[in-house]
């Protein structure tokens, strides 16, 4: 490459940058594509909210709005289910999901990233995480392991990874001037296999947590949401 095409590379790369440093940092009013608003039944299923803790509330931005409820059925599943919606602050308002795993506890392993077909919806990606904890009961330490699926939702398109979303956000600035308001979905089991013999083991817990989303997916989505 000659010298005069790489000075105007670099002219063309540093007036891009200004371009983007120049657009809003702020959501200003976007439309929200997520309810946080999480149903109290869904099939065999029946939810009570759970209270988000103060390392969460202290980790994201001051106007973070959550949602967040523990559901049951009468076999003995209980799979969490969380949506934490962005505010004006973009940088902590929204992040990688590792943050607030590790902010009740989990050390994250495992990432695979996982496509469902979602009925009366469609095509789902997410990613998938497999975690792990340890935990004292009557003065013995325990092992745990967590099943978590998640992903993002802008006011109209959907992200199964951060780096996605990121990319999203940087072709929302250049091509639009503004930032979809995004929320996160996380959606968790434990394996309890690991504690209770007549428990779930891994494969069992994956399928009843797939199955669980294929209930709660159209129910919290709104309509300006782009799915496949």
């Amino acid at each position: 490459m000659t010298t005069k095409r790489l000075l105007i590379l670099l002219a063309v790369i540093l007036g891009g940058m200004s371009s983007i440093a120049l657009l809003p940092k702020q959501l200003g009013y976007q439309p929200v594509g997520i309810d946080l608003a999480l149903p109290e039944f869904l099939g065999e299923w029946w939810g009570h909210d759970t209270e988000v803790t103060e390392n969460e509330h202290s980790t994201l931005g001051y106007d973070t709005e959550f949602g967040r409820k523990r559901y049951q059925n009468g076999r003995g599943g209980e799979i969490l289910t969380s949506i934490v919606l962005a505010g004006q602050d973009m940088m902590t308002g929204i992040h990688r999901p590792e943050r607030c795993l590790n902010a009740q506890g989990w050390t994250v392993g495992e990432s695979n990233l996982r496509v469902l077909e979602v009925p009366n919806f469609g095509t789902l990606r997410t990613t998938r995480l497999l975690n792990s904890r340890k935990i004292i009961y009557n003065g013995q330490v325990y092992p745990v392991r967590n099943i978590c699926y998640y992903w993002f939702v802008g006011c109209s398109e959907l992200a199964a990874t951060h780096g996605e979303r990121v990319w999203i956000d940087s072709r929302d600035r250049i091509v639009h001037g503004y930032n979809q308001r995004w929320g996160m979905v996380l959606i968790s089991a434990d394996i309890s296999r690991d504690h209770d013999k007549f428990g779930n083991d891994e494969e069992e817990t994956d399928i009843m947590l797939q199955n669980f989303i294929k209930l709660v997916t159209p129910k919290i989505l709104t309509d300006s949401v782009k799915h496949g």
